[in-house]
């Protein structure tokens, strides 16, 4: 059993970049993919997607992104917020990460969002995972 499902897939992802495979497949959840889809969004990653398959359980893919020179978009990524210390900003705290260069996302009560939507929507909440 695991126990930390998003730490599991943000050492996928560092994994897959750093011997540059072009997408990686795991386990569905909705969580997981709200965050990967911030990530597209962000141009983190190409795509992320679910895949539907009969008789087995859903899996999301992710498309990872490389500059041209095959180096990875996504440089640093870090879980903030673990299962045993939950990490808890108020919309007066929210980070700036990188001095707005990276981003933080934000599981909040409207959404996974990044810490720039965070702070333009005025809402707080658990601090997930920071990229750049």
């Amino acid at each position: 059993m695991m126990t930390d499902p998003i730490a599991d897939m943000l050492t996928r992802i560092r994994n897959a970049s750093a011997s540059q495979k072009s997408e990686i497949v795991l386990p569905y959840s909705r969580m997981k993919h709200e965050i990967a889809k911030v990530l597209a969004v962000e141009n983190y990653v190409a795509k992320a997607e679910k895949l539907e398959t009969e008789g087995m359980r859903s899996q999301l893919r992710i498309v990872l992104k490389y500059r041209s020179n095959g180096k990875p978009y996504i440089k640093h990524v870090k879980r903030l917020s673990v299962p045993s210390r939950r990490v808890y900003v108020t919309k007066d705290t929210l980070p700036k990460i990188l001095n707005g260069y990276g981003i933080a996302v934000i599981s909040s009560s409207r959404g996974i969002m990044t810490n720039k939507q965070a702070w333009k929507a005025q809402v707080g909440g658990e601090l997930l995972l920071e990229v750049w």
